[in-house]
Order: structure tokens, then C-alpha cells, then sequence
């Protein structure tokens, strides 16, 4: 059995074995596109990417019409990658101006953006405004408060559209930082908040009530909290609006140890049947999946540095935590393997080369017998490695590699120490003096 057919639930779609019995993705075997764009890299599958989003579309609107669904960019806030969800008839959703620049620059047309985030500044608000977005969601009254403060110094444009976030009070089965339904969390308007920022679009010649949204999290991988979400909304007695913004947060399977979610095609079922019966029939829905999305088109490339066996065998590689921040933020247990090896198997910690103990990528892992030189390629790093890279230590973000149809083009490309030092500069800074005695 080959690693391909080992792996096959967690490694890119079009993952195959070419006639040297190497490990490609899209037709591009992967120790080429490591020897030509250097270690770390991030490769994407094109093909696999899109195939996603197309079931995505699919699932919904064949029980739904009218159905959109929007890539959450936080996921992989990639040009590129946007790029290839505005293609497949896909909108995005960003949180800040940096996001909506980068949705912008990968062809997103703007009236299939919305923008979210808790505390949205004014120089989101304006960015948003003026690109154009079709929603912007709104989590607070004070927000509601600054967006008609900055829409009050614009020349009368025509009336923008927002969502309001509603807080449901539903605890996601996920990690703690992941869930963002409960009444803890820092997202979303209660009951009366609700009502009064209703009153106050209603009464506002500048804003157009579009509807609500809801979300409660990430990574989770039962159906129920979900269809409780909706079933909140319809319960709330509000006028939910003539659309309604389901949000996201369909967990993956990282190792083949992770029991099987729920897929892709039983998500948008339990949904939909939610909907059918809590929301009224005229109002169209939205969903917002990332992580699923993304997660499984990406697998991560790095060059193994030193073999350290002792009490425990430790594999360095030549990248960690300032490339994949996943496992020591949230706990995410990755299944790395040594390209293309038939060794003999012993467990190993896969390190990196940051200071800090707690650079781990993964824990007592079987690794093929490694040794210095050999590649280790890490699956289902699609999601948020990319988006949460640091300079940490001073390392250099990874390039990013697209490949499909056995072509492979890099669409971000690696960092440079002369990228590093950019921003060093020595400017004054033009305070109002305070100094007692200024007249």
C-alpha cells in the first residue's frame, strides 16, 4: 500500500502516485516542487481547491435555491486562493481593511464581500465603504453608532446594507478560543441590543436592515449545535430580515485517528432542513465556510535539519511555529510522513527551530526512520497556518505554491530579509506638546 493510499482522507484530492512511485499533487511531484521553491512551502491543490467549493455550491442550492455560500478569507486570506473561490461563483467574508485589500486584489467582485469583525475601526468602516461591500455586519451599538458617524461625513450615497450578529447563547462542542456562540463570548447582540439597533437602522435614512447572522464557531464536527443555532433565531420572535447569515465552523479530520464529521453534503442536509422549518421560506441564507474549505488543498513541505535519539528522537525541521501556529495555539494534532520512504517507523517529535520549548508540530508520531536531508510533508494545513505566519525569531514567511495539471506557480512568494527590515525607519513623530508652561 502505497502513501497515497494510506492517507488518502486527509491528503489533497488529487493526490496520486506518478510512474517513480513519487507522491504528486496536481501533477506536480512534490520533491520537485520542493528542490525548485525551497523549504518551508505551502502547496496548494488548484483543482482540489475548487472542487470543494463547487460541492460546497452544489449542497446548498440544490436544497435551497438562492443559496450563498461565502469563503470566511480569515482561513487563508490568499489573493490566489480568493481568486479561485471568486471563479467559482463563491463570495468571501473579511474583518478588517488589510483582509478586504487582499479580497480586492484576488478579483472578489466587492457587492459579494461582507465584512465582519467585533471591532471594526473607522478606517475598516471607510475601506468597506468605499470598495463598495454588500454587507456589512454589525456586533455592536456602538459599531452601529460609528458607521453612521462615518457614513454622516460621505456624500450621500445610496443606503448600505447591514446584517446584525446575534449572540444565540449556544456552546459549540470545540476548543475554548474556537467557540463563538455562548454567552461568553465577545461576538453578537443580545435580545434588547437586537432590538434597539433595529430601531435605530429603521429610523437611519443612511442603512438598510439586510437581515441577521449567526455564528457559533470552528472545528466543530457535530451537526446539533449547528441546527440549534438556527432554531435560536427562529425562537427569538425577531423579523429576521430578507437574509440570514448561518455563518460557518464545519470541522475536518486532521489524522486518520479523528473519527469522521459530519461532510460536506450531511451539513448543508441538517442545515437546510433547520432553516426549512425556523426561518421563513422568502428569507435567503448564507453560509460562510473556511476551514473546510481550505483545510485539506494544503500541505506543508520542510527539510528535516538534525536527528536528535535519545530518551525521546527528535526531528528539527527548518520551520514551526512561526509557519503553523495550530498546534500550539488551539491543540490541532497534525499526521506528518517522510516523502516517498518505506523505513522502518519510530516515533518522534517533529520540532522547529524557534526558542522555545513548546515549538512542537507534533508529539510521539511514527516518522519512516528519519534522517537529516529527507522532506517531511504535513497535511491539512490549509487553514490558518498560512493566515497566522510570524516573523517570529526572524524567520521568513513561506512561499506559497499552486499547483494543477502538472504546472506549478508560486502566488506568494517567500520573504526576504530585505522584506524583514522594509519597515525600519526614523521618522519623527508630530505631538501636541503638553509640557506645563506651553502657552
Amino acid at each position: 500500500m502505497t502513501q497515497r493510499d494510506e492517507l488518502a482522507a486527509i491528503l489533497p484530492i488529487t493526490a496520486a502516485d506518478d510512474a517513480h512511485g513519487r507522491l504528486t499533487i496536481g501533477g506536480c511531484a512534490l520533491a520537485d516542487v520542493a528542490d525548485a521553491a525551497g523549504t518551508p512551502a505551502l502547496v496548494i491543490d488548484e483543482a482540489g481547491l475548487r472542487a470543494t467549493a463547487r460541492e460546497y455550491l452544489r449542497a446548498f442550492r440544490s436544497r435551497r435555491a438562492g443559496t450563498n455560500v461565502y469563503f470566511a478569507s480569515k482561513a487563508l486570506s490568499c489573493s490566489a486562493v480568493i481568486a479561485v473561490m471568486a471563479d467559482e461563483g463563491l463570495g468571501c467574508d473579511v474583518s478588517s481593511a488589510g483582509e478586504l485589500a487582499v479580497a480586492l486584489a484576488g478579483g472578489m467582485p466587492a457587492e459579494r464581500i461582507l465584512m465582519h469583525g467585533n471591532a471594526k475601526r473607522d478606517v475598516d468602516l471607510r475601506a468597506a465603504l468605499d470598495a463598495g461591500v454588500g454587507l456589512i455586519v454589525i456586533d455592536s451599538l456602538d459599531e452601529l453608532a460609528r458607521l453612521q458617524r462615518v457614513l454622516g461625513a460621505r456624500r450621500a450615497d445610496g443606503p448600505q446594507r447591514v446584517l446584525l450578529r446575534v449572540n444565540p447563547g449556544v456552546a459549540a462542542p470545540t476548543h475554548a478560543a474556537m467557540a463563538t456562540g455562548d454567552e461568553s463570548s465577545k461576538f453578537g447582540l443580545g435580545i434588547d441590543a437586537l432590538r434597539t439597533a433595529m430601531s435605530e437602522i429603521e429610523a437611519s435614512a443612511r442603512l438598510t436592515f439586510g437581515g441577521l447572522h449567526v455564528h457559533i464557531g470552528s472545528q466543530i464536527t457535530e451537526l446539533a449545535p449547528f441546527i440549534q443555532s438556527v432554531t435560536a433565531l427562529g425562537d427569538a420572535g425577531l423579523d429576521v430580515g430578507p437574509v440570514v447569515d448561518l455563518g460557518g465552523g464545519l470541522g475536518v479530520r486532521y489524522t486518520l485517528d479523528d473519527p469522521p464529521g459530519p461532510s460536506i453534503d450531511q451539513y448543508a442536509e441538517a442545515m437546510v432542513a433547520a432553516a426549512d422549518q425556523a426561518l421563513p421560506a422568502a428569507a435567503s441564507t448564507l453560509f460562510e465556510p473556511g476551514r473546510s474549505l481550505v483545510a485539506r488543498a494544503m500541505v506543508t513541505l520542510y527539510r528535516v535539519v538534525s536527528v536528535k535519539r535519545s530518551t525521546r528522537t527528535f526531528v528539527s525541521v527548518d520551520g514551526g511555529m512561526a509557519d503553523n501556529l495550530e498546534p500550539m495555539m488551539y491543540g490541532t494534532r497534525f499526521a506528518p510522513f517522510v516523502l516517498d520512504s518505506d523505513r522502518p517507523a519510530e516515533r518522534c517529535d517533529v520540532v522547529g527551530p524557534h526558542c522555545e520549548t513548546g515549538d512542537r508540530l507534533v508529539e510521539h508520531w511514527p516518522l519512516a526512520g528519519p534522517r537529516v536531508d529527507d522532506l517531511l510533508v504535513v497535511p491539512m494545513t490549509g487553514a490558518y497556518c498560512y493566515a497566522l505566519a510570524n516573523n517570529y525569531n526572524g524567520a521568513l514567511r513561506p512561499p506559497v505554491v499552486m499547483c494543477r495539471d502538472g504546472a506549478a506557480r508560486i502566488v506568494q512568494r517567500r520573504e526576504t530579509i530585505d522584506d524583514l527590515l522594509a519597515r525600519n525607519c526614523d521618522l519623527a513623530l508630530p505631538l501636541q506638546s503638553t509640557a506645563a508652561g506651553d502657552g
